[in-house]
């Protein structure tokens, strides 16, 4: 467990600080599909981890295929060290715009990693945050127990097999990633120029809509059904078709928001899908220890069906809040997906933690 602790700590960097860099190098209209790509390769990864994992584990040992992330690990870190170059805007940093006269030849530096979740106090991210958790929810309600539904279900024993059934989840995420980017680069363009060129950066997350709404809870309602009720092959077949759906809406939730995340923190876009990623993680961990006894008390119906459930809640009461007044929605904010869109600049006017404007990004 320590080991994997310490594994989770060096790889998770990697979605934060990539994420700034994307954000640093490519303009507001161009940086949902960067990050889509950006996201779309390092969930190449996760794509094949489970069917790699598995022919190892069947032909050799789990062992095997540590050995291997290790190397690849050390390799990447020399690449890095070697070849990447900095990409933070110059002059933007505290300590290049103190006199350096004035700092100690010497000087402790002392990072607090928890930090960065003091900027979910603003209630855009923090409902943001709070929408991805329950879309990337219902992935592992999907993937953690697979073996023990869909496996279980359709007489899958062999560990690659099993792996192989998470393979139409990795490739939604991989093709819904790129595509979900383009289309919230899409929305902001047409809505500024529907505003006289005047940026909204909540106009991103109406890109997630049709994600949130209708591929993510209903794939895994789907699959609850189909588990419970249609056996053989065309229940598995249908069943892969739902994991490769909701890898694409889920997609269709976080890149857009990821995108949006960084747009309106671009001076902290780091810190800020840091504390998103962090966050979500923090909750997450929780969650996935719910799922199996979930799973095997109640059975994949209707575990399936509560992530379902909310997952629209993460979302909102689209046609309520559409007709709420303004300080009921302030007051609701940190819950719903579809209030940030609806009164995004409101909410950012709430708790300033230094947004960032169209001047500035």
């Amino acid at each position: 467990m320590v080991w994997r602790f310490i594994q989770a700590v060096g790889a998770s960097p990697d979605l934060a600080v990539g994420s700034g860099v994307v954000g640093d190098i490519y303009r507001v209209e161009e940086r949902g599909q960067a990050m889509g790509i950006f996201f779309s390769a390092t969930l190449f990864g996760s794509a094949l981890a489970p069917f790699a994992g598995g022919l190892a584990t069947h032909y050799f040992s789990w062992r095997f295929m540590q050995l291997c992330l290790g190397f690849m690990g050390l390799g990447i870190f020399f690449c890095i060290l070697l070849f990447f170059p900095e990409t933070y805007h110059p002059g933007e940093r505290g300590v290049e715009k103190a006199d350096p006269a004035s700092l100690p030849s010497w000087r402790p530096i002392l990072i607090n990693p928890l930090r960065p979740l003091w900027l979910l106090k603003r209630p855009n991210l923090l409902a943001v945050t709070l929408a991805g958790f329950t879309a990337l929810l219902t992935d592992y309600v999907f993937l953690t127990p697979l073996a023990y539904t869909i496996g279980a279900r359709y007489g899958i024993t062999n560990e690659a097999l099993i792996g192989a059934c998470f393979l139409p989840a990795g490739l939604g995420h991989i093709l819904g990633a790129p595509l979900a980017g383009r289309v919230s680069d899409q929305v902001i363009t047409r809505y500024r120029k529907e505003r006289g060129e005047i940026w909204n950066p909540e106009d991103r997350l109406r890109a997630t809509i049709v994600g949130t709404l209708f591929f993510v809870p209903l794939s895994i309602l789907f699959s609850g059904l189909l588990i419970e009720y249609v056996p053989g092959r065309v229940g598995l077949m249908l069943n892969l078709i739902c994991l490769f759906v909701n890898g694409v809406g889920i997609e269709f939730v976080l890149t857009p928001s990821a995108s949006y995340v960084v747009d309106v923190m671009h001076s902290k876009s780091a810190e800020a899908m840091a504390a998103n990623n962090g966050f979500r993680s923090i909750v997450m961990s929780i969650a996935v220890a719910l799922i199996l006894p979930m799973v095997e008390m109640y059975g994949a119906a209707i575990t399936d069906t509560i992530a379902a459930t909310l997952s629209w809640i993460g979302f909102g009461r689209v046609f309520f809040f559409l007709h709420i007044g303004e300080q009921k929605a302030e007051a609701n904010a940190p819950r719903f997906l579809w209030m940030t869109i609806a009164y995004g600049d409101r909410l950012r006017s709430m708790v300033d933690v230094g947004f960032s404007t169209a001047y500035n990004n």
